[in-house]
């Protein structure tokens, strides 16, 4: 199929540089002129893991093209992707202004029967929005309005798309229908054909359920924390009924990103313009965001709440190893809180310091792990990257100043710890202290 993508984001580039692997004619269209020049030879904007092989891949095999013209995107075209920002605003509700100046672009242009499809994350009721303006400036009715929320995690973004569980497929006709199931064939995925109200609730059902795991667990951490049990032993036993599954049962510092943050405000704002206070999924927010602060309150535990003049090696930035996503990292509000209180931080991620410079006033990142570590009064850990959990620790004790390491993380088993001589803090698990 001749396929076109409109957005070179996170989900717009990832979905159609998949759909050229598979074999389709994939044009990504992107009003930004430098980076269309840089996807052109192969130069990602953002970090994800053998994206950048996969798209010079395609490109030499004239599958995969890049510009900046909507109308040549569109000439060939059998299925068009709208997979543009949806940001949030102030009140949590999703910013749709991208998505209707793309449908207003499509309407001035379609020529010919396509299968318009809203790939980007969108209230219920955007495709018949989208529907509304593309007829209204098209004049004329001949396409179909489709909704295909993605699923992919930012890190292992490729392997979901060619490894999908599900295509959440929402239409309104049997020609999109057979369409969008062809394809999605070669992903060879469960399709879940639905109408497309039913398809733009799903993706936020779904990323709501699974922030409300995050939360749920992190509660149960906080209890067990009180109470001198081991949440991931909780976890674990929670985890073999097949009832809850162990996904998402692991405790620490809660949940960031582009989608958790932004679809549960979404939701709870979609539910009261409905009518119905959706109490879960505002409470999951607040337990998430207050879940982060765990990790000062850990710090000041252990300075007798004075962390005036004390370096503190901050490892991780980014929300989640894999990328260099900064959206709602708890590096962004946990570094100038200790900024604040006194503390003299030295931060380190392997890919996100370019990004968290953009958004952490102030922040002193260094381009090495153990620069960070040098002399450091206790190392905190936001982020698991594998370079941390692989940290020679008998040789960390040897740099830093107090063994001190507070892990937001739950990276280290806390009787290692111990026997090494550390004094370990970690979230929903006993305390040690191994210091003479």
């Amino acid at each position: 199929m001749n396929v076109c993508v409109v957005g070179t984001g996170y989900v717009g580039l990832v979905s159609g540089v998949c759909f050229s692997d598979i074999g389709n004619k994939v044009t990504c269209i992107d009003l930004d002129h430098n980076k269309i020049d840089k996807l052109k030879q192969g130069i990602i904007p953002i970090y994800e893991p053998g994206l950048s092989d996969l798209v010079l891949k395609n490109i030499n095999e004239n599958r995969l093209f890049f510009s900046t013209d909507l109308a040549e995107g569109l000439k060939d075209a059998d299925v068009v992707f709208i997979a543009v920002g949806t940001p949030p605003k102030e009140n949590g509700e999703a910013d749709l202004q991208y998505v209707e100046a793309v449908a207003k672009s499509i309407g001035e242009h379609l020529d010919s029967y396509k299968v318009i499809v809203t790939k980007s994350t969108v209230p219920v009721g955007t495709g018949k929005r989208v529907k509304e303006i593309i007829a209204s400036v098209s004049g004329h009715t001949n396409f179909d309005i489709a909704s295909n929320p993605e699923f992919l995690r930012e890190g292992s973004a490729i392997y979901d798309t060619m490894n999908m569980e599900r295509a959440v497929i929402g239409i309104e006709s049997d020609k999109a229908s057979e369409v969008l199931t062809e394809l999605h064939k070669p992903f060879n995925t469960n399709i879940v054909l639905t109408d497309v109200e039913t398809a733009e609730m799903i993706k936020y059902a779904s990323n709501a359920f699974l922030a409300t795991k995050i939360s749920f667990i992190n509660e149960v951490a906080n209890v067990c924390e009180l109470v001198g049990a081991d949440v991931t032993k909780v976890a674990e036993g929670m985890g073999f009924d097949n009832r809850i599954g162990k996904a998402f049962l692991q405790a620490g510092i809660g949940y960031g990103g582009s989608c958790f943050p932004k679809d549960t405000s979404a939701l709870v704002q979609i539910a009261g313009k409905a009518g119905y206070d959706f109490k879960i999924v505002r409470n999951v927010e607040e337990v998430n965001q207050n879940q982060r602060f765990k990790i000062i309150d850990k710090l000041e535990a252990v300075f007798n709440n004075d962390l005036s003049g004390r370096k503190i090696a901050v490892l991780g930035l980014a929300f989640k190893p894999n990328t260099d996503d900064m959206r709602d990292a708890p590096s962004i509000d946990l570094i100038p809180l200790l900024q604040e209180k006194g503390a003299d931080v030295f931060a380190f991620d392997p890919v996100a310091t370019e990004n968290a410079q953009k958004v952490i006033p102030g922040l002193n990142a260094v381009e090495s792990l153990q620069k960070a570590v040098d002399n450091a009064d206790a190392v905190v850990i936001l982020t698991d990257w594998p370079e941390f959990k692989e940290m020679d620790l008998v040789q960390l004790k040897e740099t830093i100043n107090q063994p001190i390491i507070i892990d937001g993380r739950n990276m280290f088993e806390p009787e290692t710890m111990k026997e090494l001589g550390y004094y370990y803090s970690s979230i929903g698990r006993p305390l040690v202290d191994g210091r003479e």
